[in-house]
């Protein structure tokens, strides 16, 4: 590899793993040259994993790196279809963004360093290739808030604004332009695969899922006859755990194309997510969903629908009834999973052997009285106490919680508390501070942070927002 001066990121070992599978996958793009390169945001917590350090690395190395896109390597626009609400689009790639590069991080698994915003591709279908701004400040705060929670999600590493004017419906035009580098497990998507049954390549699909297993899923043997079929069982239960971490998190996706899910089982692509403020099953974030089939309460339904999906193309590898047995145990991944998660907001994860009643009654009270969901679960991790221990009345008892919804909860939650020692209270703050982030991020937090820089080029309330979700 050529050496490209001082630079840090430009020096880093990249592989080509992608890239060798060959030009079936992908169009080789260039970046767009942008007017101006002023970085919004850097996320030196994803250095050390890249075996850097933030005392080496200043702005301006991320600015020639993943503004100006300075270097040699080539930039794959990645080809792929997709079910779109439902319906099959065949017209779809990487339409303003594309693969940056791969490198192994120090606990040498290998990650993707994907663009958003940086300009158009063969797949950009008209639209200018470009990101707003706005768009990519939300997608900051959203991997930063799921990380935060224990989601398994890509991560902003860069955030530069580039100096454009851009018209958008869906935003006070014109609106600023910016692009942003993603880290992520893998760019691979469902709709990867989608594509190639299309075109009718089940030879190409077998090359790919392949470097799937050996790269994302080094624990299955490539040589087993079987291979195939525990990959898929692998999918499922990661999809499960994923949708699992969404529904505790109180997160709603909003898009949940299969253009949109990892084959690793990642969370990536934040567009028009929310986060719930009261537990509402019909909670859309996206407006354009008139029909909620993307709600809060359908994500695992659609999850596991994607996954279905996905049998045409792994139909050449794996038998039909094969797929159709190993998704069926979907729900019961799912419920296991989800149970686990909120155990966890509870801060009673691995000191129970059976929660899965306190964590339907938790769930029915939260939805029957329309507290806080987020405070909710800060309140209990600052006003637990060892009195709680003696007398269950005094659980919570300064949040005026509606006797009607909450006495049956208090009474499991109690019972509970006394399967465990109260010399364990640090342990469940702990765990409760570990899964849930101390700053709900709802709508409106996120219009205030934004109208200080539109309307002021202030970024300091941003930057407070990100350090408090980072908090511990």
């Amino acid at each position: 590899m050529t050496l490209n001066g001082d630079n840090p990121f430009l020096n880093l070992n990249y592989e080509p793993a992608l890239e060798n599978l060959g030009e079936d996958y992908y169009d080789q793009v260039s970046a767009a040259e942008f007017p101006q390169h002023i970085l919004r945001f850097r996320n030196d917590d994803l250095l050390p994993q890249l075996g850097l350090s933030s005392n080496n690395i200043d702005d301006q190395h991320f600015i020639e790196a993943f503004g100006k896109f300075q270097g040699i390597r080539p930039f794959l626009a990645l080809r792929y279809h997709g079910y779109q609400f439902g319906q099959y689009n065949p017209f779809l790639g990487d339409g303003r963004g594309f693969l940056y590069g791969q490198v192994r991080g120090v606990d040498k698994e290998l990650y993707d360093f994907g663009t958003k915003g940086s300009g158009t591709t063969p797949y950009s279908r008209g639209g200018d290739g470009r990101l707003t701004l706005k768009g990519g400040v939300r997608e900051v705060l959203a991997a930063e808030t799921l990380h935060r929670m224990g989601v398994k999600t890509s991560r902003c590493l860069s955030l530069v604004e580039t100096g454009e004017s851009l018209w958008r419906g869906d935003e006070p035009s014109p609106t600023r332009s910016s692009v942003m580098i993603r880290m992520s497990c893998s760019h691979i998507r469902f709709g990867t695969f989608e594509r190639l049954y299309h075109i009718k390549r089940p030879d190409l699909i077998k090359n790919l899922l392949n470097f799937v297993i050996d790269i994302y899923y080094p624990e299955i043997d490539l040589n087993s006859l079987d291979c195939y079929e525990l990959f898929y069982q692998e999918l499922v239960k990661r999809h499960a755990q994923l949708t699992a971490q969404w529904m505790a998190a109180g997160f709603c996706h909003g898009v949940l194309n299969t253009d949109n899910m990892s084959i690793t089982g990642e969370s990536f692509d934040y567009g028009p997510y929310a986060f719930i403020s009261t537990y509402e099953s019909s909670f859309t974030a996206a407006y354009f969903d008139y029909s909620k089939l993307y709600c809060y309460g359908n994500q695992s339904l659609i999850i596991r629908r994607n996954l279905e999906m996905l049998h045409a193309p792994l139909m050449t590898l794996i038998s039909p009834k094969i797929l159709e047995k190993t998704l069926n145990d979907f729900d019961n991944y799912y419920q296991t999973a989800y149970t686990q998660e909120m155990l966890k907001k509870l801060g009673l994860f691995g000191l129970v052997e059976n929660g899965k009643e306190l964590v339907d009654v938790t769930v029915d009270s939260l939805k029957e009285s329309q507290v806080s969901y987020h405070q909710f679960f800060i309140d209990l991790m600052t006003e637990i106490n060892r009195g709680w221990w003696q007398d269950e009345t005094t659980i919570l008892e300064n949040k005026n919680l509606a006797e009607i919804h909450w006495k049956n909860w208090r009474q499991f939650y109690f019972k509970t508390l006394k399967e465990i020692s109260p010399d364990k209270i640090d342990k469940i703050r702990e765990t409760i501070n570990q899964f849930n982030s101390q700053i709900p991020l709802l709508r409106p937090q996120i219009e205030l942070v934004w109208e200080a820089i539109a309307n002021e080029d202030n970024w300091q309330p941003f930057n407070e927002l990100v350090n408090k979700i980072k908090a511990k």
